[in-house]
């Protein structure tokens, strides 16, 4: 979901810390998380794609309705004065705040995951780590924080509620399935269209880590599988619909 690389240069030292690993470990969790829930709450005898798209929506409601609920939190209630950072500081960049307009009419305070950090709390420990390629996720970036309240808010629980019709074996779940997976898709557009239009002016493209890992590979996640989401959730109402319209002709023939 890049358009365009950073010059390239060497590779940061922080670019595998304790806090790096910690958080891709902690990603790796939640995938396992999800499918061990597919294995408890799914037939054996389910569909790869019914297990595939089971554990896709679990481990997406984990990043929904912990990691990207607690970027929320950060920005609503994580701060530091600003008196408290030099001038030169905010000038170059290091900290993130939103323009024009300060955020929640507050001018004397940055919040943001940057202040979380500040504070030593783990969480925004773990979204500095992905600030580094992007670093609107480092602070209160508008945009960001609009799509993440209906991110968190009602594609979070939504997801919870694709597993659960799953588990239940109920066919209504092919609609939740394209409500979900259009949301994601426009989601992820709305986040990256305006970097696109700036020529990526908030993302570093300087390594491969950063570039092909964080901002491409982590994110297109949440283009194939939505994608294929729509595709296996599309085919089921077709041969729903299919079925239907034999027994509409047959009925029409007698």
């Amino acid at each position: 979901m890049v358009a365009t690389a950073a010059s390239s240069g060497s590779l940061p030292p922080d670019l595998f810390d304790t806090t790096t690993l910690v958080s891709l470990a902690a990603t790796l969790v939640m995938l396992g998380a999800g499918y061990a829930a597919s294995r408890k709450f799914l037939p054996a005898n389910a569909k790869n794609s019914t297990r595939v798209l089971f554990v896709w929506h679990a481990f997406d409601a984990l990043i929904h309705l912990i990691l990207e609920a607690s970027f929320l939190y950060h920005c609503f209630f994580s701060w530091i004065p600003v008196s408290s950072v030099s001038a030169e500081d905010i000038a170059s960049k290091r900290f993130y705040m939103p323009e024009p307009s300060p955020f929640l009419g507050r001018p004397d305070r940055i919040y943001g995951s940057q202040a979380g950090a500040i504070h030593g709390n783990p969480f925004a420990k773990l979204w500095m780590v992905y600030a580094r390629a992007d670093r609107r996720w480092g602070g209160p970036d508008l945009g960001v924080i609009s799509l993440e309240l209906l991110t968190v808010l009602f594609v979070g629980p939504m997801t919870v509620w694709v597993c659960y019709e799953m588990a239940m074996r109920r066919s209504r779940v092919n609609v939740l399935m394209i409500i979900v997976a259009t949301a994601e898709l426009y989601g992820g557009f709305m986040t990256f269209c305006p970097e696109w239009l700036v020529l990526n002016d908030n993302l570093d493209c300087s390594n491969f880590m950063y570039k092909w890992v964080y901002l491409v590979f982590f994110n297109t996640l949440w283009v194939w599988l939505p994608l294929y989401a729509l595709y296996v959730a599309i085919s089921e109402i077709q041969d729903a619909f299919a079925v239907r319209d034999a027994v509409t002709k047959g009925k029409k023939s007698n």
